[in-house]
């Protein structure tokens, strides 16, 4: 996949700074974006059975279904699905997904990673329901990374409780997470470890997933890649 323009990475940024008042034009555009993505390793999602897994308010199973899939929401969170799911969404555990084995051609999961206690059995799971030669679409915003303390980055660089604490003094609201409640220390580093010692699958590519020049590069480089990924984009497929 060659790296995408520097039009759409500051698209993909102007819509994460508004993403408060306007999440549905931010998680929309996020969502074509992702599709594309998977259109670019795998061919049209046309006809293709495709698992979003904790995709929150359906956003990505939407355009999936725009596109002609035949997509299928899992998501643990009742609150994350809002008023509106997708129909036939599922409040359903990641780590124990209501599927036969192999029953998707892809199965996705955008920015979930983070916010699990234990990475290795999530994606387990996304490879135990995909089909042999079927794409799995892990991404996740790094603990490092500028924005891996989510709504109290950066932060969370001096200490997830401190930066917690401003967070709620600048505010005056509770942060909506917590380090080691529903978000998580997850590394690069560790991560591509991880899935590389696996022989159910193949890395087809681990890459920074918004930036728009070396995005295959800076992965591949131990320390700065904690720093500068932002947030890593592992597609993988499983072994036939």
């Amino acid at each position: 996949m060659k790296d995408p323009s520097l039009r759409r990475s500051v698209a993909l940024f102007r819509a994460f700074l508004h993403e408060q008042e306007d999440p549905e034009a931010c998680y929309s555009l996020l969502a074509r974006d992702a599709v594309d993505q998977v259109e670019a390793y795998d061919g049209p999602v046309n006809g293709r059975t495709v698992v979003d897994v904790g995709g929150g308010g359906g956003y990505f199973t939407e355009e999936f279904r725009r596109r002609g899939a035949h997509a299928y929401l899992f998501e643990p969170d009742v609150q994350e699905l809002g008023e509106k799911p997708p129909e036939g969404a599922v409040v359903a555990d990641g780590y124990l997904l209501p599927l036969a084995d192999g029953v998707a051609d892809v199965c996705f999961s955008s920015n979930v990673l983070e916010h699990v206690a234990d990475p290795q059995t999530f994606i387990s799971e996304m490879v135990r329901v995909t089909k042999p030669g079927g794409l799995i679409y892990v991404s996740f915003t790094n603990w490092l990374s500028p924005w891996g303390g989510h709504e109290w980055a950066p932060w969370h660089y001096f200490g997830a409780e401190r930066a917690r604490a401003r967070y709620q003094r600048r505010t005056g609201k509770d942060a909506k997470h917590t380090l080691g409640e529903n978000l998580f220390a997850v590394h690069i580093g560790t991560t591509l470890r991880q899935v590389r010692e696996r022989d159910d699958v193949t890395v087809v590519s681990a890459r920074s997933r918004y930036w728009p020049f070396l995005a295959e590069t800076v992965a591949k480089a131990p320390g700065l890649r904690e720093f500068a990924t932002w947030n890593l984009l592992l597609i993988l497929r499983r072994y036939q």
